[in-house]
């Protein structure tokens, strides 16, 4: 795709929270009919959530089956068999030991730092970080990415909270360059490197344009922070274990819910005095809580079960972006985007020339009507008359073949033809 199609998102996604909702449907704010009791008085944009959620839970087949969509007692599930992950005639966890001192150590054995902290966001996790190493460094300037999730996601919690400043060393659609960072005007104490880049696409460098992108923040005295939220699924396109990865940086964050389908939580790996100091602010923070351990267990679970599946899921994503790819040429669509058009992780992005609302609306009615989602995650605005959405592949995915994929495609796409030509056929603005 070219570079102006992977700027569009950007105005787009200010809104949106980490699992890619946009908040006024999650607070039904944004219209006048927010304010009533019952059906009558939630928003359209909630309803339609909603809508989806029930979509994904009732679907016989979908793409993808994102947990915080699924039913309490569908993710208490994960749980079984928690015996295997750890003693659970121990005590209960208080203020961070036992069961999430194991997990830390685990973390920390896989990336192969000092020590790891547990967190319960990687929001506050990432902020103290930062704080620290602006410490250390002091500068309390952090360089980043114009559309990483801390400026686009996070409202400004950098520099609101924790009194961090950020510059942009790039918006274009990918990883900032080697030259870009050691060319940039003035000073920083830290780089920040999500990986993937999310709202570019759930983009990757190479190997090489990242060692070199590390060695350039070094040049300038910099230390390097890497926002690994979905760092798990990276060793494929690296074709490099996570360790060496993670050896790369000075600290990296990791989340246990993105890619390893746990509660929630998140960790911060790195060297031991830097660890030490982390879990200080984190009571600072309010992330000192009582006890953790079903997220935390949830978190072992996704290590063990997860992990070792990621580089299938990966690989399937490749099958099931051609497959997307070559049914939306099939159906004879003007213009359709899968991007990366290999994608680098199991996520990737589907581009479509029509309002949000139509796309949303058929990917509804498919599954009300078929049983069949293969669209699970909300459209978002692109521009005029073009649209997006993600798609994750993980082990639903797995059972959809090409074929699969292609029939679903062309059935999707009569939907939004027949929406797109009646007079409300989006059923209101995304």
């Amino acid at each position: 795709m070219s570079d102006t199609q992977g700027e569009t998102p950007r105005g787009d996604t200010r809104g949106r929270t980490e699992t890619g909702e946009a908040d006024r449907e999650t607070t039904g704010a944004g219209g006048g009919d927010g304010g009533g009791a019952g059906e009558a008085g939630k928003s359209a944009a909630v309803r339609r959530r909603e809508r989806r959620g029930a979509a994904v839970r009732g679907a016989r087949r979908v793409l993808a089956r994102p947990g915080h969509r699924a039913t309490l007692r569908r993710r208490l599930a994960l749980l079984d068999g928690a015996e295997a992950l750890y003693d659970l005639d121990q005590p209960v966890d208080v203020y961070g030991n036992g069961v999430v001192e194991a997990l830390e150590e685990r973390v920390a054995g896989l990336l192969g730092t000092e020590a790891a902290a547990f967190f319960p966001t990687g929001t506050m996790a990432q902020q103290v970080a930062l704080r620290c190493w602006a410490a250390r460094t002091g500068n309390r300037t952090v360089a980043l990415h114009a559309i990483s999730h801390p400026e686009v996601h996070e409202r400004d919690a950098f520099g609101t909270v924790s009194g961090l400043r950020t510059v942009r060393v790039t918006g274009e659609p990918r990883l900032p360059t080697a030259e870009e960072v050691r060319d940039f005007e003035e000073p920083f104490g830290a780089l920040m490197l999500e990986l993937p880049l999310r709202d570019a696409g759930f983009v990757l460098p190479s190997w090489d344009e990242l060692t070199a992108v590390v060695a350039a923040a070094r040049e300038r005295d910099a230390v390097v922070h890497f926002d690994g939220a979905r760092l798990w699924e990276c060793a494929p396109h690296f074709g490099r274990p996570l360790d060496e990865i993670a050896g790369l940086a000075d600290s990296v964050y990791v989340s246990f819910y993105k890619s390893l389908d746990g509660f929630g939580g998140a960790a911060l790996a790195g060297p031991r005095t830097l660890v030490d100091e982390a879990k200080t602010w984190r009571h600072r923070y309010g992330g000192m809580i009582i006890s953790q351990f079903p997220t935390v267990l949830s978190a072992l679970a996704g290590l063990e079960r997860e992990l070792p599946r990621l580089p299938e899921y990966v690989a399937h994503a490749r099958v099931v972006a051609t497959a997307l790819r070559e049914g939306f040429a099939a159906a004879g669509l003007p213009w359709a985007r899968v991007h990366p058009a290999e994608p680098h992780t199991h996520e990737f992005q589907v581009w479509l020339p029509y309002d949000c609302g139509v796309l949303e609306e058929a990917a509804l009615r498919q599954a009300e009507e078929t049983g069949v989602l293969l669209f699970a995650d909300a459209w978002h605005r692109g521009g005029p008359g073009l649209a997006f959405t993600e798609i994750s592949v993980r082990s639903h995915g797995l059972e959809w073949t090409a074929d699969d994929v292609g029939r679903a495609v062309a059935d999707f796409v009569e939907r939004v033809r027949a929406l797109d030509g009646e007079p409300d056929g989006g059923r209101g603005a995304c």
